[in-house]
C-alpha cells in the first residue's frame, strides 16, 4: 500500500480493508512505521517505538473484532505495556519499564489494534503544550514550531500528520480537546 492510499482511510477504513484482505495487518504495520521514521524526526511525537513487538502482532491471528489489524500508538501517560518504557514525558522516570501492562492496554491488544509506540505527553500531562523537558517539544504537522497542543498532543500530531490512523489519548482539562483542534482533526 502507498502512503497516500494508507492516509486516505481512518481507523475504520483500514479496518474493512484489512477485514476484506484487500490488505494484511502486516502491510498496514509497515506503511505506519515508514511514516514514523519518515516524519517523526520533524514532528518528534514518537517517543518510544515498539515495532518488533508491533510486527508479532500484526503477523499474528487477528481476534474479528471492528479494529483488528489498525496501526496504533499510546500515548505515553497511564498506560503501560508490560516490558515497554514509560516516562510520563520526565526525567524522573527515564529509566522505568512497565512491570505490567494495565487493564485499558491490554483492551487495544486483545481488540487487534496494532500498537508500534507511544507518543509524547509533557511531564505527567500537566501542560496545554506538549513540550517535555526530556523529549522536547511536539510540531504540529500543519506548522512546524507551532504547539501541537496538550496534554495528548503527540498522539494528535501522528495522527494528523498520517503516521496512524488513530491513537490513545486522554482528557482531564482539555487534552485531547486542544490537540485536537490545534492538529486540525
Amino acid at each position: 500500500m502507498k502512503v497516500t492510499e494508507y492516509r486516505r482511510y481512518d481507523a475504520v477504513g483500514l479496518a474493512e480493508l484489512i477485514a476484506n484482505r484487500q490488505i494484511s495487518a502486516p502491510e498496514a504495520l509497515e506503511v505506519a512505521i515508514r511514516q514514523t521514521e519518515a516524519l517523526n524526526p520533524a514532528l518528534n511525537a514518537v517517543v518510544h517505538t515498539t515495532y518488533d513487538r508491533a510486527r508479532r502482532l500484526a503477523q499474528a491471528p487477528l481476534p474479528a473484532t471492528p479494529l483488528a489489524g489498525v496501526p496504533f500508538m499510546l500515548k505515553d501517560l497511564g498506560q503501560l505495556w508490560e516490558g515497554v518504557p514509560t516516562t510520563s514525558g520526565s526525567r524522573a522516570l527515564s529509566d522505568f519499564i512497565a512491570p505490567i501492562t494495565t487493564t485499558l492496554t491490554s483492551r487495544y491488544l486483545r481488540g487487534g489494534l496494532v500498537i508500534l509506540g507511544k507518543t509524547s505527553t509533557p511531564e505527567f500531562g500537566m501542560a496545554s503544550v506538549t513540550e517535555p523537558a526530556m523529549h522536547g517539544p511536539t510540531n504540529n504537522p500543519w506548522a512546524p514550531g507551532i504547539t501541537a497542543g496538550g496534554s495528548s498532543g503527540g498522539s494528535a500530531s501522528v495522527v494528523a500528520a498520517g503516521v496512524v490512523p488513530a491513537a490513545h489519548a486522554s482528557d482531564g482539562g482539555g487534552s485531547i480537546r486542544i490537540p485536537s483542534s490545534a492538529c486540525g482533526l
